[in-house]
């Protein structure tokens, strides 16, 4: 709970973006703010009440000094109170929405600010939720953030998973642990889009899954019926089962991790295809040039690499890279298929993006048409003044 009477104030400087700040943009860096000795010692993830140059309150945000997002706007109610019933509000409003949205319970329950909830994730696999509190006060508070997601939602197993790599960024520690219930000792079925998906949510990759391809998978799987399909950086399978639970002939799913194709072949037991699925393990750079040598064609290739511009420094070689993904990945369409390239990375926006892969079709030789542009399902809401909450990007060509 917040005692509003005695927190710290901090305050912008005056040539910063106070009117963005008004309009709801959700950060505070620290060039923006009079960093002098009593600001540098507020504690990592105190509250506190941010204010113009002139003292006029903007809202009540946390604070972490030690990061260059100084402050994240919490509420613009300088007088509210952080506590169990403040996050009970926050997680009622989203359960809505995900309720209306979604028959069964398997989806992103919490993305960060775009639900209020800067810094935190959480993603919901029926009764089991796990928890990326990515911002020091979010793992301050954990306490009282998972009683209130208990109350709403009935979980019975909460994890939480301290993975993310803004975690270090906030000084905070990367020890996953069980905050309530027993952690499950086997994978967890999760149907989506006909498919059935394992989740490790134990020692899986973020929080076992990733719900936000959602949409994309089922478009790929609308173009897949007697397709032979290749899934490249596949993670569990998402689009290569995705594909055989709508009529593919033939998938392979590639990837480097041995762990996560073990799960993907899992998936395709339980649904009952294993016989037309097969996985490769190795570089996917290296798997799609050896693929290229043998002459390998597929009716439907999909390439889904992880973030490859994870900053603005980042960009050029992230682009590169993509490029270089479209290049291999082009030659393998056969003529008249289709290519679906992906890219989670939100340094490299739309454009950019779409250039990059547009570059690496024509450098391999083939045209093509744009026949869909993709993003993230609805329960990765955009911020509307955040663009890094709009990272995935997803573009379908016809070869």
């Amino acid at each position: 709970m917040t005692d509003t009477a005695s927190l710290p104030i901090i305050r912008l400087r005056p040539n910063a973006a106070v009117r963005a700040i008004r309009f709801g943009f959700p950060w505070v860096y620290d060039n923006e703010l009079v960093m002098d000795r009593r600001s540098r010692n507020i504690e990592a993830g105190s509250l506190g009440i941010l204010q113009d140059a002139d003292r006029n309150d903007l809202g009540l945000v946390a604070i972490n000094p030690n990061s260059k997002i100084v402050a994240r706007m919490l509420d613009s109610d300088v007088n509210a109170i952080v506590d169990i019933s403040w996050f009970k509000a926050k997680f009622a409003r989203a359960l809505d929405m995900r309720s209306r949205l979604f028959q069964q319970p398997y989806y992103r329950f919490i993305h960060a600010e775009s639900d209020g909830l800067p810094g935190v994730i959480i993603d919901r696999f029926d009764d089991h939720f796990v928890v990326q509190p990515n911002a020091a006060w979010a793992d301050r508070l954990l306490d009282d953030m998972v009683d209130a997601l208990v109350d709403v939602t009935g979980a019975l197993i909460v994890i939480k998973n301290a993975s993310g790599r803004t975690r270090g960024l906030e000084g905070l520690d990367d020890v996953s642990r069980v905050l309530r219930g027993d952690m499950p000792t086997k994978p967890i079925h999760v149907p989506m889009n006909g498919a059935i998906y394992m989740a490790d949510l134990a020692g899986g990759q973020k929080t076992g899954l990733f719900f936000d391809q959602r949409p994309n998978h089922a478009f790929a799987s609308q173009l897949s019926k007697g397709a032979r399909v290749l899934d490249v950086f596949s993670h569990v399978g998402g689009f290569s089962l995705a594909a055989l639970a709508a009529g593919a002939s033939h998938a392979i799913a590639v990837d480097g991790s041995a762990a996560a194709l073990d799960l993907a072949a899992q998936g395709a037991t339980t649904m009952g295809v294993a016989d037309r699925f097969e996985t490769r393990r190795g570089d996917a750079f290296d798997v799609m040039t050896q693929l290229v040598e043998e002459g390998a064609e597929f009716d439907i290739v999909i390439c889904d690499p992880p973030a490859f511009a994870t900053s603005k420094p980042a960009l050029e070689a992230g682009l590169r890279a993509y490029e270089r993904v479209a290049r291999l990945a082009a030659q393998l369409v056969t003529d008249g298929g289709y290519l679906g390239v992906c890219s989670c990375s939100h340094a490299a926006d739309l454009t950019k993006f779409r250039a990059a892969s547009i570059r690496g079709i024509g450098r391999a030789g083939r045209t093509s048409s744009l026949i869909h542009t993709g993003f993230a399902g609805p329960d990765h809401p955009l911020h509307p003044q955040l663009a890094e909450s709009g990272y995935l990007k997803s573009l379908f060509f016809r070869l």
